[in-house]
């Protein structure tokens, strides 16, 4: 599964527009904007979630769910929880 939080990130790292993914993707950039703008994990027609996620895939990027490790080299980002601020 991809948040739209990845999916926007996806983008910038490769530094790329929505137009590029759509079309990158074979979906529309309407489709690309719902999918970015899902509160959480991406909803909407598993065919083309698959197709953005294979065309992210081919592009270079490595989606890494909750609590999965990346083995492979390369640079990438990953959110976490926040820590805590310490009390002085």
């Amino acid at each position: 599964m991809i948040t739209a939080a990845q999916m926007r990130a996806a983008r910038a790292l490769l530094g790329i527009d929505q137009k590029t993914l759509a079309e990158k993707a074979g979906v529309s950039v309407p489709t690309i904007q719902r999918m970015e703008a899902s509160p959480g994990n991406v909803r909407g027609v598993v065919e083309s979630l698959t197709k953005v996620v294979e065309a992210l895939d081919a592009l270079g990027i490595e989606l890494i769910g909750d609590n999965a490790q990346s083995l492979a080299g390369g640079r990438g980002v990953r959110l976490r929880e926040p820590t805590p601020p310490r009390s002085s």
